[in-house]
Order: structure tokens, then C-alpha cells, then sequence
């Protein structure tokens, strides 16, 4: 699967947006606390959602710190904006 996002992507975010499977969130990192991340929501479980990133090699993701906790699901991604040629929606 090719990323949905690349690094220096802007993006709006519907915040307060609840999860939906197989879409863009923005999250709060579980061990991190005050550090944003953008992954893929894939599936609600126990305790919360389990998120995932588009590129395998990116940065940690459910695999590494397990489900998220609902409440630190802080929105949806509902489009990237910039840069303009690359303008398209997030839930592809």
C-alpha cells in the first residue's frame, strides 16, 4: 500500500471527529505524551482502536504500542491541502 501522506504534508483535520475503519486519525501517542501521530485507523477493539501506518517502515504504530485508547483519538484526517499538486482526500 502506498502512504496516504508523505512528511511536510498538510492536512484538515475534523477534531472531536470520531474514528471510522480504514480512515486517516490523528492521535495522541499512548507512550508519548503531547506528540501527535497520523495513522490508519483498521479496527475498534478492547480498550480502543488499532492503528496502523500506511508505510511499514515509518515510525511505530499499534504493532509496537498496541490499541489506542478511544479518548486519545483526538480526530479525523479529512484532506490533505498542501502541497496543491498533490491535493486529494485521505481516505483513499
Amino acid at each position: 500500500m502506498v502512504p496516504a501522506l508523505r512528511p511536510g504534508d498538510q492536512c484538515l483535520v475534523r477534531w472531536g471527529a470520531r474514528a471510522q475503519s480504514g480512515r486517516l486519525v490523528v492521535a495522541e501517542h499512548p507512550q508519548r505524551a503531547g506528540v501527535l501521530i497520523v495513522k490508519r485507523a483498521v479496527r475498534r477493539e478492547r480498550g480502543g482502536w488499532w492503528l496502523a501506518s500506511d508505510n511499514p517502515y515509518a515510525g511505530g504504530d499499534s504493532k509496537t504500542f498496541g490499541v489506542v485508547p478511544e479518548e486519545l483519538v483526538l480526530g479525523r484526517v479529512l484532506l490533505r491541502y498542501w502541497p496543491p499538486r498533490r491535493r486529494t482526500r485521505a481516505d483513499r
